[in-house]
């Protein structure tokens, strides 16, 4: 049996209408052509749909069986064009994020608050990008956008500036450090440096610094909250090196001292990674364009 929507539509308007004629009239045909449709549809089912001489016209069993599938089906077919008709005019969609970045949540959620309210028919989900490897998943179409501050070449990938950070060295006041006016690899070699738990290629401290001048500090201790790690540094267990903007607060509070990573400071720039098919979308531009200026908000703080 070769069953149509307008087949389901027929049933669905004459049941409706409780005969031909106005049915006809609803779905735009004549008379004549909906007969021989449904003539057609009753040589298909090998049965019959309707309960002839019946006024108002009624379903047998068989069309009654067919009418419950109208109703199911029909609701689902236009709630999908509903969907592609907005994914085209760029209202809805999906924007699942993979974060290689600790620190990132600091400026993230205000991020995605304010997109929810401008965009609450995008699907918005957040992976650790740490735990998996972030930028093949965007390449398959399991992630629609990656936060990184390593971006790589990859086809069909775009990345797009976000803003720049210091990565800034933190400890305790009574701390040797505290009295130098920046730090340089030598000073970790008797620190502890507590770190978030990720490979250590993916910290500043130790691309940008450690690794360069053949420097081991003391020890590496590992841990998963920015808070825990500033109060390890403010019991003077340890130093750290954080975002600028992780780091808005307590460099302002008697019990830590901020400085800048080597003398110059180090600089480095976020990116988001994303499809570049999917880079001009209004709500992904619109994404983009709350990223870059939330963190400033926070530096600025």
């Amino acid at each position: 049996m070769h069953l149509e929507l307008r087949h389901l539509r027929t049933i669905k308007a004459i049941h409706e209408a409780g005969g031909l004629a106005r049915a006809a009239e609803q779905l735009n045909i004549t008379q004549s052509a909906l007969s021989h449709q449904v003539k057609g549809l009753e040589e298909q089912a090998g049965v019959e749909l309707f309960v002839r001489r019946s006024k108002p016209l009624k379903l047998s069993a068989a069309g009654l069986r067919m009418l419950r599938t109208a109703e199911r089906v029909l609701p689902e077919i236009a709630a999908l064009g509903e969907e592609f008709r907005s994914l085209r005019s760029g209202k809805s969609g999906r924007l699942h994020i993979a974060i290689e970045c600790h620190a990132c949540f600091d400026w993230l959620f205000p991020v995605l608050e304010q997109f929810r309210r401008a965009w609450p028919e995008v699907d918005v989900d957040i992976r650790p990008g740490l735990a998996f490897e972030a930028l093949p998943a965007l390449a398959r179409e399991e992630v629609d956008l990656v936060v990184s501050s390593d971006p790589e070449t990859l086809s069909g990938i775009v990345f797009r500036p976000l803003f720049d950070y210091a990565p800034t060295f933190v400890a305790a006041r009574q701390n040797p450090l505290a009295e130098k006016p920046f730090v340089v690899a030598e000073d970790f070699r008797d620190q502890v440096l507590i770190t978030y738990p990720v490979d250590r290629a993916r910290l500043d401290i130790f691309s940008e610094v450690l690794r360069p001048a053949r420097v081991e500090p003391l020890a590496v201790r590992q841990v998963e909250l920015t808070a825990v790690i500033l109060m390890l540094v403010a019991s003077n267990r340890g130093v750290s090196v954080l975002p600028d903007w992780v780091l808005r607060e307590v460099k302002y509070q008697p019990d830590y001292v901020t400085r800048p990573v080597t003398e110059k400071g180090l600089t480095k720039r976020m990116y988001a990674g994303v499809r570049e098919a999917e880079a001009t979308r209004p709500f992904m531009a619109h994404f983009l364009k709350l990223a870059r200026s939330e963190p400033v908000k926070l530096q600025r703080a």
